[in-house]
């Protein structure tokens, strides 16, 4: 049985960068930070750091879950990201946007109003 998302790893080329903008992002400091690996606790979810990597967006999409969608895309462009993609109503009150972190990867977000957090194990 798959369970729900538990880890989204984000390949970086400057470690003490990235991780200073993820830290703005999510308002979260690391819980373990070493020269190989950060890692992040956002809402009980993983967000990991991988240093000398090859960042993309045509990789693997994650989408992280936001109430306010328009607020948040207009927080993290200022934080220095750019548009990916563009707000889109993909029905049933659900939007998603694309933004590209400074490091290459595109971080999604969504606001989905029938997603249940009992329902995460």
């Amino acid at each position: 049985m798959i369970n729900g998302l538990r880890t989204a790893l984000y390949p970086v080329n400057d470690l003490p960068a990235a991780k200073a903008w993820f830290a703005r992002v999510f308002g979260v400091e690391p819980y373990f930070d070493q020269p190989f690996y950060v890692g992040f606790n956002v809402a009980g979810f993983e967000l990991g750091l991988v240093p000398d990597g090859e960042p993309g967006k045509a990789g693997t999409k994650v989408y992280w879950g936001v109430e306010n969608i328009e607020e948040e895309v207009r927080r993290i462009l200022a934080l220095g990201a750019s548009t990916h993609s563009d707000i889109q109503d993909v029905g049933e009150g659900i939007k998603v946007a694309e933004l590209a972190d400074p490091f290459g990867n595109v971080l999604g977000l969504i606001h989905n109003p029938h997603f249940d957090p009992k329902a995460v194990r």
